[in-house]
Formats: structure tokens, sequence, C-alpha cells
């Protein structure tokens, strides 16, 4: 328990008090307002941003001043008994406090659902009689030590190095879920709300540089309980492209020196710094603001998502595969002089050819890019997106929404480009995957079209056996 002072030290306050104000008179109660020593701000206490508890994990709780602590008390009750958790008396004016509250086995009633959470805190001021400033918090903790549950209703029976995936789940708790997503290789992909409550649907990436993957749904509640369901996945391993360009004098001073001019952080003064520059500073760049337009996934509860086989240029050929690995030397090809991968899919046919939209969808950016120059990228639901890069001509722009059978561009060579041609990268909220992947007609049928009908059938049969019980 945090000691209170008693009347002897109280008193003893009060009496320096009013030798210092009866002292100095109205310079002494002037110094009493404005002096250090006697601020008045309490100190400020942070607890959990829930109210629930499982009593496994410890509670984290920060006591901040502007002054320095004193003291702090930190007790637990069940209603019936008070139990301390957590004292210190001499902080010696430590300006932040996190303390770490574990639940006291065998003090209180373990069938109780509700705790009582209370801390106090004094901090050094002088103020209140040299007594300092004091905070005080009461929060409630329901009890909860049940997890949540998670069932995979279906999912890509496989999913490839560099590939996407689709799952739907189905995720409750008696209360309410503070987490909810799919982990795959390392990263977190949001899973948006399908059909009715409880039910969830999300796309998901194997990013091609990892070798390793593993995708689990991952469903935490507000007390702290979480469960992980294993996506079952048959994984395909794919070896991608290295090749090794030479970089020309010509080549830099002529396309690598039009992009480094554009703007003076890329322009470097030696030709392979500006190369290294354009090629690998620039294009960071570049691809950090293509992530943060495709990493966006809606809220919105999914009833229903068709996808189409994308058929972008009429007699298109391919020119270049994704997930090479490129390697640029100006004369000794043992000695690299900069790197980069290649992250979309390169088709050609005749110079300014149209582009045509596949799919329907919202143009989020329609603008330049870059070593992408002119670039168009279009939102079509769930997380994926799609990208066309170097185009001649855009004719279309940000908000516009596309329609199957849209010419959204023409082909060009802006941005790093030495031919016509059409980059066309595909997203799954952030992570680039396989373009070839959502051309062909057969993958689409197995790995997306086949995953909805097997849940919905899932669903539906529930639905039914639950209006047969009533």
């Amino acid at each position: 328990m945090v000691r209170r002072r008693g009347r002897k030290s109280s008193s003893i306050g009060w009496i320096i008090l009013l030798i210092l104000i009866i002292g100095g008179g109205i310079a002494g109660a002037i110094f009493l307002y404005t002096a250090k020593d006697f601020e008045r701000v309490p100190p400020t206490i942070e607890t959990p941003q829930y109210s629930y508890w499982n009593a496994k994990d410890a509670l984290k709780i920060k006591i901040l001043d502007n002054y320095g602590l004193k003291r702090y008390q930190v007790t637990l009750s069940d209603g019936n008994s008070i139990v301390p958790v957590a004292t210190a008396d001499n902080l010696n004016g430590i300006k932040e406090k996190v303390i770490s509250v574990k639940y006291p086995d065998g003090k209180l009633n373990r069938q109780a659902k509700v705790l009582i959470l209370k801390t106090q805190a004094t901090d050094m001021s002088k103020w209140n009689y040299l007594m300092g400033n004091s905070a005080e918090k009461t929060i409630k903790l329901k009890i909860d030590y049940r997890r949540p549950d998670v069932t995979v209703l279906a999912n890509s029976y496989s999913i490839a190095q560099g590939g996407s995936a689709l799952v739907i789940f189905q995720a409750s708790d008696d209360d309410a879920l503070a987490k909810l997503y799919v982990e795959a290789g390392g990263r977190k992909y949001k899973a948006q709300p399908y059909k009715k409550k409880g039910y969830f649907v999300s796309l998901f990436a194997w990013p091609f540089t990892e070798e390793d993957f593993q995708a689990k749904v991952i469903a935490q509640d507000k007390a702290g309980n979480s469960r992980a369901a294993e996506i079952p996945l048959y994984l395909k391993n794919r070896h991608y492209r290295i090749s090794k360009i030479k970089a020309s004098d010509s080549f830099i001073d002529g396309k690598i020196t039009d992009l480094a001019e554009q703007e003076p952080k890329y322009m470097k003064d030696e030709r392979l710094a500006r190369l290294k520059s354009v090629n690998e500073v620039m294009r960071k760049d570049n691809e950090a603001l293509i992530h943060a337009y495709t990493s966006k996934v809606s809220d919105k509860m999914v009833e229903s998502w068709k996808i189409n086989p994308f058929h972008l240029l009429k007699n298109g050929q391919k020119v270049a595969s994704f997930g090479d690995h490129r390697y640029y030397y100006a004369k000794d090809k043992s000695k690299i002089i900069s790197e980069s991968y290649h992250l979309g899919y390169d088709m050609a046919s005749t110079k300014m050819a149209p582009i045509f939209a596949s799919n329907s969808g919202k143009v989020v950016f329609a603008d330049y890019n870059g070593i992408y120059g002119n670039m168009p990228i279009i939102n079509h639901g769930l997380g994926l997106y799609t990208l066309y890069g170097h185009c001649s001509t855009l004719l279309v722009k940000e908000g516009d929404e596309v329609h199957v059978g849209q010419m959204i561009a023409k082909t060009g060579m802006t941005g790093l480009a030495m031919g016509d041609h059409l980059h066309f990268g595909i997203l799954v909220q952030g992570i680039e995957v396989r373009p070839v992947e959502w051309l062909d007609k057969k993958w689409i049928k197995d790995n997306i079209v086949k995953i909805f009908d097997d849940a919905d059938k899932i669903i539906f049969n529930a639905d039914n056996r639950t209006q047969t019980k009533k």
C-alpha cells in the first residue's frame, strides 16, 4: 500500500508554507505559484486500450509526469479482496515508468468474471502542502480465458513462389475480435467480411524473393487470447531468371541521364554512380509510391467477386518476364555496378498500341512515376491492383471508374524503357505477384472461382442446418 503521510508531516508542510507566505508577502505567494518545485500538473496514467484481460499475459501500465514521479501503487480487486500487485515509494523523480502487472495467483477468486484495476501515482512536486500532485485511475477488467474460434472453409490448393492464393474462413469470439488477419510469408494481409457476419475472405501472396513460406489465419480477442489456423497449401518453388546487362555510355548518357535530371537528388556527376542512383534509389522511391497506393483494402462486406483473365494488348507478345534479377556491368561482366528486379510482365505489339481494361475497377493513380513513366493503377477489389507502365498517353484519371473493354492508355517508352512496350504489374495488398497467373483462365478457375464456390456451399449449408434446427 502507498504510505500516507501522517498529521505531523502535514503540519510541517503547513508551517513551512505559512512562513513563506507571511515572510514574503505577495512575493512569497507569487513564488509559490511560479516556482518549478511547486508545479501543479498531476501524473498521467495510461492503462490498456481494451478493458479485457486473459489473466495470462502481463498488463502494461504507463505512468508519466512532467516534473518527476515519487511513488505509485497498483491494486487488483475481485470485489471482496484487494491485492497490491505493484508498489514503489522512492522513484527519485523519474518521468516515465512502465509497470508490468501479473495476475496474483492464489490471492483472488479465480471464478471472478470482473476485476477492478486501480492505479495511484504521486509526483515530486512540493505543491499541495509539500505532498505533491496525485492521480488515480480505476478500470474494470472483464476476464476472458477463451481463445477465438477460427475455421478455414476453403483455400487455393497450392501457391507458387511469387504467386497468389485465396482463403475464405470463419472467425468468432464471445466478445469482439481485436485483430484478424492472414499472416503469410511474414507479412500481414487484411481480410474482408464475406457474405455475412463471421465469415471473411483474403487474397495473399508469396513474395518471389523468399524461398520459404507458410500461411495462417490469426485471430486475437480484446483480452489478448489468440488462435492461429494454418492454411494448408502445396508449395511450388520457382527459379527466376538471372541476366547480365551491359550499361553502355550511350545508355547512361541517354535514358539514365534524362531521368536523373528530373530531380537533383538522383543526378550524379560520375556515370556509374548516376546509373546506380536511377536504377536503385529512384526505383526504390517509385516502388514505395506503388506500394502505398496498392496496400489498401476495403472494410466493406464482399457479396461477390469476379475476375476475368487479363488480355491487355491485341496480338501482344511477351518481351520480358516477372521476377528477372538483372545485374548491370560496364565492361567487365564480373564487375557488377548495379542490380534490380523486374517486377512486371512486359508485352509489345505495335507502336502506341491501345491498352484495354480486362476487368472493372477504380483508378487510384494516373500520373508520371519515374522509371515507370506514365502509369495508371487500377483497384479491382479484394486488394488486387493492376499497374500499366511506360504509357505514352493516359486516357483515365484518378477516381475514374473503369469498365471491361474500356481503353485506358496507349503503350509507349516513357520512364526507363528503351522501346515501345507495356510493363504490366499485378499486386496483392502491396506485394508484386506473378502476372502470368492472372492471364490464365484455368488458374483463375482453379484458384479463385472454385474457392468461392466451395466456401459458399459450406456457408449456405450451415445456414440451412441452423434454420432446420429452429
